[in-house]
C-alpha cells in the first residue's frame, strides 16, 4: 500500500512564501522564535533567515518544524481554506490561536484533503438565511430550520448531529480541555464543519453544537464561541435564541411543560421535560423564562436541578448515553465512511487512516482493504514520495 498525500514534490514556494507559512504556523502554535528553535535544535538566527526567506530549509528540518508546531509537512506548503485565512488576517497575527481554533482548521482541512482526493463526504451546500433582527424572526428561521433536518413538529431534536450532516454541517466533538473554547464552526466551499468541545456537559454540549448550527446557516464566515449563552448581546445572543427555538420549539415545549406538570411539582416537570428534549437545566431554564412560561424565582429554581438515579427509575426516564449523541470524541459518520472508503481503496495507508480518524480508531480496528486478483499496487513515481508529518498530541 503507498500513502496517498498532497504531491509536494511539484510545489513550487519561494523561499520568502515557504518562509511566511512556517512564521504564520508557529505564530498561531503561539511559540516564540526562541521557543521554536529550542524545540527544533536549532540556533535562533537560522530560524529568523528561515522565516524571512533568507536561507533554504532541508526536509529534516520541516518533519522537525511541523513535530513542535504540532502540524501537518504538507501544510507549509498548502494554501489555508480561505475561510482562515480571512480569520487570520482579521486577527492579531502575535496572538496565539486557542486549541478550539487550531483544531477547527485541522478538520477543514482534512475534510478538503477526502474532498479532493475522491469527492467525499458529499456534501450539500448548506442553508443561507439572511440574519434576522429581532428575536421574533429567529423563532421562525428555526423552525425553518427543523423542517429541513425532517424534524415533525412534534418531534424533539434527537439524533441532531447525523442530521446536520444531511444539510452539509459535519459536526466534531474533541476533549479540547476546561480551558477552551465551547465550540467553533467554520464555513467550506460547499458545507459547513463544526467543532464541539467534548469535555463539557450533555446538555452544553447538544446547545453549542445548535449554537454552531445557527452560525453555519447563517452564514458567519468562521466563529470560535468561548461560552455559549453566558450574558451576551447582539448578533451572539440571536444566535442563542436559535439554539434554544431549535431544541425547544415554543409550541412543543409548552404542550410537553403542561403534560409533565398536572398535579405535579415544577422540579418533576422540569426533570420530564429536560430529559425528553435532551437538554441542560440551564439552557430549559433560560427558555422557559424567554418565553414567560415561568417567573425569574421559577426559573432560578427550574436552573438548580439535578436529575438523580431515582428520578430515572420514579419518570421512567431514558437518560441519554454519550453514545447516542456527541460523545467527548465523536466524529460524523460520512467523515469516518470518507475515511473508510479511501483506505479500503488504497488511496491512504493505515497510519493516514487513523490520522485522519483524530485517533479516535486504532489500525486494528480498519477493515482489511481488498487487493483484488491481478491488481498491481500503485507506486509512485521517483521524487513524489510523501515527507512525514509532525506527530500530534
Amino acid at each position: 500500500m503507498y500513502t496517498h498525500c498532497a504531491n509536494i514534490a511539484h510545489v513550487v514556494l519561494s523561499r520568502e512564501e515557504l518562509g511566511h507559512r512556517i512564521a504564520e504556523a508557529r505564530n498561531s502554535a503561539g511559540l516564540t522564535q526562541q521557543q521554536c528553535a529550542d524545540a527544533v535544535g536549532m540556533d535562533r538566527t537560522g530560524l529568523v533567515r528561515i522565516e524571512n526567506g533568507g536561507r533554504r530549509t532541508t526536509v529534516l528540518e520541516l518533519v522537525r518544524l511541523a513535530e513542535a508546531l504540532q502540524t501537518r509537512v504538507e501544510w507549509f506548503m498548502q494554501e489555508a481554506p480561505p475561510s482562515v485565512v480571512s480569520h487570520r488576517n482579521a486577527s492579531d497575527p502575535r496572538q496565539p490561536s486557542p486549541a478550539i481554533d487550531r483544531m477547527v482548521e485541522r478538520v477543514a482541512r482534512e475534510v478538503e484533503f477526502l474532498l479532493e482526493l475522491d469527492g467525499h463526504p458529499k456534501l450539500p451546500a448548506s442553508p443561507k438565511f439572511e440574519m434576522p433582527n429581532n428575536a421574533s424572526e429567529m423563532e421562525g428561521y428555526a423552525i425553518k430550520t427543523r423542517k429541513l433536518l425532517g424534524y415533525e413538529p412534534t418531534e424533539p431534536t434527537t439524533g441532531l448531529s447525523e442530521r446536520a450532516a444531511k444539510i452539509g454541517i459535519l459536526a466534531f466533538s474533541f476533549p479540547l480541555g476546561k480551558e477552551a473554547a465551547d465550540g467553533a464552526s467554520l464555513l467550506l466551499t460547499s458545507g459547513c464543519v463544526a467543532v464541539v468541545n467534548g469535555n463539557r456537559g450533555f446538555g452544553r454540549r447538544r446547545f453549542t453544537l445548535a449554537h454552531e448550527l445557527g452560525h453555519c446557516v447563517f452564514a458567519d464566515e468562521y466563529s470560535v464561541d468561548w461560552q455559549v449563552a453566558v450574558h451576551v448581546e447582539g448578533r451572539e445572543a440571536l444566535i442563542d435564541r436559535f439554539a434554544s427555538a431549535l431544541l425547544l420549539p415554543e409550541a412543543l415545549l409548552r404542550t410537553s411543560l403542561l403534560e409533565a406538570s398536572q398535579d405535579e411539582s415544577l422540579r418533576t416537570a422540569a426533570v420530564v421535560t429536560a430529559s425528553k428534549f435532551q437538554v441542560g437545566m440551564s439552557t430549559l431554564a433560560r427558555r422557559l423564562k424567554e418565553l414567560d412560561l415561568v417567573s425569574h424565582d421559577q426559573a432560578g429554581q427550574v436552573r438548580s436541578v439535578r436529575t438523580t438515579r431515582a428520578d430515572i427509575i420514579d419518570f421512567a426516564l431514558v437518560p441519554p448515553p454519550d453514545s447516542q449523541e456527541l460523545n467527548q470524541a465523536e466524529l460524523p459518520r460520512p467523515y469516518e465512511k470518507a475515511v473508510l472508503d479511501a483506505y479500503r481503496q488504497d488511496r491512504i495507508s493505515a497510519a493516514r487512516a487513523t490520522d485522519l480518524l483524530f485517533d479516535t480508531w486504532d489500525e486494528a480496528d480498519l477493515p482489511e482493504p481488498p487487493t483484488p486478483a491481478g491488481r498491481e499496487r500503485p507506486t509512485l513515481p521517483a521524487g513524489g514520495g510523501c515527507v512525514p508529518h509532525g506527530k500530534r498530541r
